[in-house]
């Protein structure tokens, strides 16, 4: 049997879990580290749209159409997700993130599970990509929200700053 791709990284903040849970469920805590706008309704079947260029036309727009799963404050969060509009062939086809929140310490340790990818062209693209956006971009900059601040999206934190919190 073949091995499935999952993308998968946890990482420890010393935060609680609530404080963790309201940056990824809420707009100011989106807005806070992982993109300047968001369209976001946190009950399952609700709006999960992440908007990185919310300026651009739509479908252009950063994770359009993607839908909250399944919730359990402040322990569990699973939304779909799509391909950056530069793989056409596979976004509108829908992968799964899974967040768990974990008590550990006086922090919390999260788990991002990222799953459901096809095999070959587009689909081989779009892991590579999320392999580095979650790694290198997304939970970098989630950890420098916690340790410096809210990301300031006209001047957002280079790879130099976000390499050190990793």
């Amino acid at each position: 049997m073949k091995k499935e791709k999952t993308i998968y990284f946890e990482m420890l903040f010393n935060v609680s879990p609530e404080e963790i849970w309201r940056a990824w469920t809420t707009p100011e805590g989106i807005k806070s580290f992982f993109a300047p706008a968001c369209n976001i309704d946190i009950r399952p079947d609700g709006d999960y749209e992440i908007l990185f260029n919310p300026d651009a036309p739509d479908g252009k727009k950063g994770a359009e159409g993607v839908k909250v799963m399944a919730v359990q404050p402040n322990n569990f969060f699973s939304f779909t997700w799509n391909s950056p509009p530069h793989l056409p062939s596979v976004r509108n086809q829908k992968t799964h993130v899974v967040l768990l929140f974990h008590p550990e310490g006086a922090g919390t340790r999260m788990r991002l599970h990222h799953d459901g990818w096809g095999a070959g062209g587009e689909w081989d693209d779009a892991y590579d990509y999320f392999v580095r956006a979650w790694g290198d971009i997304v939970l970098p900059r989630l950890k420098y929200r916690f340790e410096t601040g809210p990301v300031d999206w006209a001047n957002p934190p280079g790879r130099d700053v976000l390499d050190v919190l990793k």
